[in-house]
């Protein structure tokens, strides 16, 4: 019998549907004493090393883990699963590890050797290289463990971590069975050794290629073997490549909201008014959204079915927004929950969720704090939360305590952090990776000679010569509840904010272009890319395939001159986002994500391209 070891935090239900997906039967490890009972078991981890170690100590597992990977039987850890079996991590240097394998897990570095920065945590699609076999017949060891030969399409699998083992060739060729490139560094991304086998990647999120990866573990019987024949030099192994293998993602987005019958859809605003226009002054519905005369909430189909369809076209990532914010009682929001739970027993690539995320309290006056309902999304599927407002209204208070002066968060003395916002409270819990910050900002226009406020003057930009925009000048003010209310910090404080408080990527929006199919704002997008070390997606404005390879395109950027920063770090990455973000065109189907990944391809990207079908079990792969 199979055992799933749930310690307690971060998306299992992903890789329970998984396992049923592909028509295995499993139980929970409930008791110490089940794990002992297993006859093979896969132990997933989302979240940080320190509170797992600790929930596994305390609730009496390690020690019976250790008996178990001892005695032979079968054992597959994914992620923090795998991080486990080394001796300790830099992420909790006072904790220790299984002792299994030997080294310790370290974190990326975001300065290259070049000088370049990357960003930190790598989040997304990369390649796994397979460096060992059997017999050195590669075929037969890719039927064991599920990887591809060579001579196969190259699979890319997904990865979402700060903190990775660097391969060691002294330390780990007996172990890794494959490896993968991040920036310049190269790090185990996965490991087999007898009975043991684990990944840094999520197979449960890696589309078809993941799924073939468990398929194959759990179709072993009986004890696993050994794979001993390295096919190539483990010192040159070590040595990194030309480029890595990541890939540009396609993220498909999701606004759900509530319907006037009360009906969860998807819809889509035009400069984030979701209502139909009402050419009739005969009837009004004044909605959360409505200034007036509205028509009804804009229905573009059902959120479950509609993430499902970009899933089978080869979306990268979903994310569900839910645009009515839990007004009142985020975990009694079933309707969402359940939404939820739907979209991840059949989609089977990473799922953000945002909306309402915030300390709350239900109107019998029970206390919500941000990490707890973070905690329900995460247990019914969720890979990441979004946090809108409430990272205004944290990185304000950041500020404040930052004392008066200084205007740019990453220069506040860690003193002034907190530690309670759900920022800080969800990415110590579950992993900066875990933690998205979506950003709504706005242009504030400048008149000829009107300089901006002392705080805001790195923000300022001018528009490009023979633009729309050439001759204007302008800094960009983030907004809260939704566009409709402005507060005073802008965009560049906003993002250095969240990031200094643990959030591990920005979905950043641009509400001047929000509808318009123009295009991305390449400015603001290049501003805020210059200003952090964690990913970014772009969003607002795309409207044909060609918007998405003009994001992607590489583009020098100059330092920022930003107030009181004097930190020396080198020059920022060049502003080719990680990945951009589309909704309405999708919807409406205006533009594929095929034909997206198509023009990217004709431009030399990188993509991750596969097909899914949705007929039982049958998973077909597009070369």
């Amino acid at each position: 019998m199979l055992y799933l070891l749930d310690y307690g935090a971060g998306n299992v239900q992903s890789l329970a549907n998984s396992i049923k997906k592909l028509g295995f039967d499993f139980k929970w490890v409930k008791h110490p004493d089940d794990i002992n009972t297993a006859d093979k078991l896969l132990f997933p981890g989302v979240g940080a090393f320190g509170p797992a170690m600790e929930s596994l100590r305390r609730q009496g597992y390690a020690e019976p883990l250790k008996e178990y990977i001892a005695s032979g039987k079968p054992y597959m850890g994914i992620c923090i699963g795998m991080q486990a079996l080394f001796e300790g991590s830099l992420e909790a240097p006072n904790v220790p590890g299984l002792g299994v394998v030997p080294g310790t897990v370290g974190k990326f570095s975001s300065e290259e050797a070049s000088g370049a920065r990357k960003s930190v945590p790598q989040m997304g699609w990369n390649v796994a290289k397979v460096i060992k076999t059997t017999d050195g017949e590669h075929d037969e060891n890719s039927v064991e463990y599920g990887f591809p030969s060579p001579e196969q399409a190259v699979a890319h699998y997904y990865f979402v971590h700060s903190y990775r083992v660097a391969f060691d060739p002294e330390k780990h060729a007996s172990w890794a069975l494959t490896t993968t490139q991040y920036g310049s560094e190269v790090f185990v991304s996965s490991i087999q050794k007898g009975n043991v086998f684990a990944t840094q990647f999520h197979p449960e999120k890696s589309g078809r290629a993941g799924l073939e990866v468990l398929r194959a573990w759990l179709s072993r019987d009986g004890q696993s073997v050994g794979l001993t024949r390295l096919i190539a030099d483990p010192h040159e192994v070590a040595k990194p490549a030309g480029s890595d293998g990541l890939t540009k993602r396609i993220v498909a987005c999701l606004d759900v909201r509530s319907n006037d019958d009360g009906d969860l859809v998807v819809t889509k605003g035009e400069s984030y008014d979701v209502r139909e226009k009402q050419e009739s002054p005969k009837v009004v519905t004044a909605g959360p959204s409505s200034g007036g005369n509205s028509g009804q909430v804009r229905n573009l189909g059902k959120p479950v079915e509609l993430a499902q369809r970009y899933y089978l076209e080869g979306a990268d990532e979903v994310t569900f927004l839910n645009i009515t914010s839990f007004r009142s009682c985020p975990l009694k929001d079933q309707p969402m929950l359940s939404l939820l739970e739907l979209a991840a027993a059949t989609i089977f690539v990473p799922l953000t969720i945002g909306g309402g995320i915030k300390d709350t309290v239900d109107p019998d006056g029970t206390p919500r704090p941000a990490k707890e309902v973070a905690d329900a999304y995460f247990r019914a599927g969720a890979d990441k939360v979004s946090i809108g407002s409430e990272a205004v209204y944290a990185v304000e208070e950041l500020l404040s305590r930052a004392g008066e002066g200084i205007y740019d968060p990453k220069r506040a003395p860690d003193s002034a952090l907190s530690g309670a916002t759900g920022i800080e409270t969800i990415s110590k819990g579950y992993g900066a990776q875990a933690v998205v910050v979506s950003i709504d900002p706005r242009r504030v226009y400048l008149a000829e000679g009107e300089s901006a406020p002392e705080a805001h003057a790195p923000c300022v930009v001018e528009g490009l010569k023979g633009s729309e925009d050439e001759g204007k000048r302008w800094w960009y003010r983030c907004t809260v509840k939704g566009g409709r209310e402005e507060r005073d910090i802008d965009v560049v404080q906003l993002a250095r904010g969240v990031e200094k408080l643990g959030a591990g990527e920005v979905l950043l929006n641009s509400i001047d272009r929000d509808g318009s199919n123009k295009g991305f704002d390449r400015q603001l997008i290049d501003l805020v890319r210059s200003s952090v070390n964690i990913p970014v997606i772009a969003s607002s404005g795309a409207g044909n395939p060609t918007h998405f390879t003009d994001i992607f395109e590489p583009k020098p950027l100059k330092p920022l001159n930003l107030v009181n920063d004097d930190d020396g770090a080198g020059p920022p990455p060049p502003s080719s986002v990680e990945a951009a973000l589309a909704a309405g065109i999708f919807h409406r189907k205006e533009c594929t994500i095929q034909e997206v990944k198509d023009e990217l391809l004709r431009k030399g990207f990188k993509i991750r391209s596969e097909v899914v079908d949705s007929g039982a079990g049958r998973i077909v792969r597009q070369a």
